[in-house]
């Protein structure tokens, strides 16, 4: 048990309960999504909902058999709820970051901006923090201010209706005063746009190899599956590999492994393998086809300027991408091919640009 991480679950309850309501056709909040993706994570040692709970009399039912406890917020006449609510629920984690140092994990379920200094002071105390939030009812800056920040609406046993079925809202009263955050309109064509929008996995790989190839240049030891992951979600904190078809993160490495793209190796844990980038190969090939194309341009003692050079590679291999071979740019490619002897790469001050020439043994 020492092992497991220790979790503090805290939600602004009427955030996360209007936001459901809201767009996912008034259907009502379901606590045990979030209480199974957190068991994956860790151990749940602290559970409190925050609200106002006359408002939610059935929702209090429904928590208080998933252990939940309830913290009343009632509402007093010239006050406003909802900050009363979320200062209660910050002083509250915060207490708790210092009085129980065996906690590692804290879990913030709101949408809310406001809760982004909570989020920057409980990492400042070296605890891990997972945000939890309704897409359209999040406002964009909480996620990236979070170790990993997890989409109600993606997560497992959550139904999210139809766009049509969204649009029909029931006459249930809503309790007065401000709620979930307003966040940007967006337009139906585009809403609908993102949610018929399938990851693709092409791009995912092209972040993966990038990944890989930054923590093998700044450090020594090898790069592990996990310690992969843990790098994707400080990238974007939302990531997912359910998103992209992936029942775990162990199936995408060895999809992509198959693929050419990553090489894998037995690693320190089992199921945990050392991902590499292939040494040769690809590699090779792509430094060759530079090299060719660069004779062809340049001539009898000419050469070649970096502009433009990529759409001349990409005409001779339509697939020819740099960032798929782990490099963050053209120019590094061609670095690197120059550091391999493919090319010559020297910067013209005349011409206010890179210029390649063959490399002459």
């Amino acid at each position: 048990m020492d092992h497991e991480d220790r979790i503090a679950l805290f939600l602004d309850y009427e955030n996360l309960a209007l936001g459901v309501r809201d767009h996912h056709g008034g259907g009502a909040f379901d606590f045990r999504p979030i209480a199974d993706a957190l068991a994956e994570r860790g151990r749940v040692v602290v559970r409190r909902a925050y609200a106002d709970w006359s408002y939610f009399d059935e929702d209090r039912r429904m928590l208080t058999r998933s252990h939940v406890e309830l913290i009343e917020i009632p509402q007093r006449m010239g006050a406003s709820r909802k900050n009363a609510a979320d200062i209660k629920m910050a002083v509250d984690a915060v207490e708790l970051a210092f009085e129980r140092g065996y906690i590692s994990t804290f879990v913030i379920c709101t949408g809310d901006s406001d809760f982004t200094p909570l989020v920057h002071k409980l990492r400042e105390l070296n605890k891990r923090v997972i945000g939890v939030g309704v897409e359209k009812s999040t406002s964009a800056l909480l996620p990236p201010a979070c170790d990993e920040f997890l989409y109600y609406d993606r997560l497992e046993a959550v139904d999210v209706p139809p766009p049509s079925a969204r649009r029909s809202r029931p006459a249930r009263t809503a309790p007065p005063g401000p709620v979930a955050e307003p966040v940007a309109e967006v337009a139906p064509e585009a809403a609908a746009g993102e949610e018929g929008r399938a990851r693709d996995v092409d791009t995912l790989a092209v972040q993966l190899v990038q990944t890989v190839a930054g923590m093998q240049g700044s450090s020594s030891g090898d790069v592990t599956a996990s310690a992969l992951k843990r790098a994707l979600l400080r990238k974007d904190p939302t990531f997912s590999e359910s998103d992209y078809g992936f029942r775990t993160f162990g199936e995408l490495p060895r999809h992509l492994a198959a693929r050419n793209v990553v090489e894998l190796a037995e690693g320190p844990a089992k199921g945990d393998p050392e991902v590499s980038l292939p040494e040769q190969g690809d590699r090779d090939v792509a430094f060759g086809l530079l090299r060719s194309v660069v004779v062809d341009l340049a001539g009898e003692g000419g050469a070649v300027a970096l502009s433009g050079l990529k759409d001349q590679l990409r005409r001779a291999r339509p697939d020819f991408s740099e960032k798929k071979l782990g490099y963050r740019s053209f120019l590094q490619f061609c670095k690197a091919a120059a550091t391999g002897g493919a090319v010559e790469l020297r910067w013209s001050p005349e011409d206010g640009d890179y210029l390649l020439t063959p490399h002459t043994p």
